[in-house]
This record gives structure tokens, sequence and C-alpha cells, in this order.
């Protein structure tokens, strides 16, 4: 796979951090878990091991309820758009690891891809709930079904 083409599916992954930060990560535990990625023998290799997966999980699972309620802050806050870009970074390394890519280079793409998804996200869903005046739950539930449907497409092709 060329760099290039592994860049670019770093910054996708790092977007789907951005619209579910919690939903990359859970992914690319899995993948680790199933194989899709090889991370043993570096200091990511705790990824793959099932309570690393069950907790990352979990979190996803909860974030996929919390992201419905009412009081939960926007993703556009600073404090969340950092935790995108962290977490974004660290499946971003992941990716690179798998791939023999740069670590740092994946680490800030796949970064700024979460902050661009969180931003991304957050701008489509405002427009999409205004322009067609739908109720909140349906767009996030479709919100949802985007970024795990497009995450497990990235994680599976490694």
């Amino acid at each position: 796979m060329s760099t290039i083409v592994v860049f670019g599916m770093v910054f996708a992954l790092g977007c789907v951090c951005g619209l579910r930060s919690m939903t990359a990560p859970a992914l690319v535990c899995w993948a680790a878990r199933v194989g899709w990625l090889n991370l043993s023998g570096s200091r990511l290799a705790f990824l793959g091991l099932l309570p690393t997966v069950v907790v990352f999980t979990l979190l996803a699972m909860g974030e996929l309820v919390a992201d419905k309620l009412p009081n939960i802050p926007g993703r556009n806050t600073p404090a969340s758009l950092a935790v995108r870009f962290l977490f974004g970074g660290i499946c971003g390394i992941a990716l690179c690891l798998t791939a023999h890519a740069s670590g740092i280079a994946g680490f800030l793409i796949g970064g700024i891809g979460g902050v661009a998804g969180g931003l991304a996200g957050y701008s489509v869903r405002r427009n999409l709930k205004r322009h067609f005046k739908l109720p909140d739950f349906p767009v996030a539930l479709a919100e949802d079904v985007v970024a795990i449907a497009c995450g497990l497409l990235i994680v599976s092709r490694f």
C-alpha cells in the first residue's frame, strides 16, 4: 500500500474519530484483536488485548448513547477537539505502524483528521437539522452509522 493511500486512510479514520471520538479507537482495538492490524512488538500492542478492547468498546457504546442527550457539550469546544485530535492521532499511529509508515506523520495526520471530522460533523449535523427541519435523534443515528461503517471499512483494509 502506498504511503499516500496510508495517509489518506489515516486522515479518514481521524475524521471518524471527529464524528465519534471513541468509535475509531474501539475499531482499532478490535482490528488489532482479530489480526487486521499487526501491532505486536510495538508500544501499541496493548490495544489488541481483550481488556483494552472491552474498555474501548464500552466507551464507544456509552458515547453513542450520551451523544443523544441534550446536556452533552458540543464537539466544537476546545476540550472536545483536543480529545478528537489525541485519539485520531493514536489511531493514525496504529495504522502507520501496521503499514510501516511514519508514526509521527500518522499522529499528526490522524489528529488533524479528528479535528476536521469534528468540525465538519458538527456543521453537517446542524445544517441538516435546520435545512430539512429534522429532529436531532435521527440525524445523530445516521451519523453513528456513517462513523461505524466508515471506520470498519478503513481498519478492515489493512
